[in-house]
């Protein structure tokens, strides 16, 4: 596999890049604080700004590992950072890559996380080299599995009880892409 970090991505109305604490108020006022994005999420919603300042500053620290991966989503024609998206967790010895997201509700429904999903898998495969490509979600929450299924990522099943998230401990259903699906 190759350490390639988080190079700067395009779709048609995308650009995908490194976080940087300048995009704090973003941030923080389209879905960090949002506590109704950050439902079925895993970390709680940012209570302050300075929450999303600090957040930021230790993910810039991060940039310098080469299989760190983790993306703004930047809206090219207004140049908000409306999200995020990146790998959440990694398996080397079987080459598997963990996919995590979050978008502002005001995006929600147009098509943005399809569209960020399929350039991130894109990169994961073709210059990275993983072999598989993974993402999950709260079975309370099959709007995120529509993502998953708009990209072609194939429903492997659901783990009963398996995480917890801000609604407690809950089911997950899982999809997943492998190179030989493509």
């Amino acid at each position: 596999m190759n350490g390639l970090g988080t190079k700067k991505l395009e779709t048609e109305r995308l650009i995908l890049r490194k976080f940087e604490v300048s995009d704090a108020s973003d941030m923080y006022n389209n879905w960090a604080g949002d506590p109704l994005v950050s439902e079925f999420l895993t970390w709680p919603y940012h209570t302050d700004i300075e929450v999303t300042k600090k957040i930021l500053a230790i993910w810039e620290k991060k940039y310098s590992d080469k299989f760190y991966m983790n993306w703004a989503i930047v809206e090219k024609s207004t140049n908000n950072v409306i999200g995020s998206i990146g790998v959440v967790d990694f398996k080397e010895s079987v080459k598997s890559a963990e996919i995590g997201y979050a978008l502002s509700r005001m995006y929600w429904g147009r098509g943005i996380m399809p569209e960020a999903l399929k350039r991130v898998m894109d990169f994961l495969f073709d210059d990275v080299g993983f072999n598989r490509v993974a993402a999950c979600h709260d079975t309370d929450n099959p709007k995120s599995g529509r993502v998953m299924e708009k990209v072609g990522m194939i429903r492997e099943g659901v783990l009963r009880q398996s995480r917890v998230n801000n609604r407690g401990i809950t089911d997950v259903m899982w999809y997943s892409t492998i190179r030989s699906d493509r």
